[in-house]
């Protein structure tokens, strides 16, 4: 059973605020960092490639998926 929140009943979702979003933002940013700095035995261990890491890295911190953000 999922549990209803006020949005839900009123039939909408609360708009994310400016200092959410730059949170989010920050954060993702300090993690893609940090996963590029794991080195490939690390990388390994969670079952990620050199170039996947890189990849993610260089995202920009705002290219979340959607549900991160509301």
């Amino acid at each position: 059973m999922h549990a209803l929140t006020i949005s839900h009943i009123r039939g909408r979702q609360r708009t994310p605020s400016l200092l959410s979003r730059l949170r989010t933002a920050r954060t993702v940013a300090r993690q893609r960092k940090s996963l590029a700095a794991l080195d490939d035995r690390m990388l390994q261990d969670i079952g990620r490639t050199r170039a996947e890491a890189t990849t993610e890295a260089a995202r920009p911190a705002w290219d979340v998926p959607a549900h991160w953000t509301s």
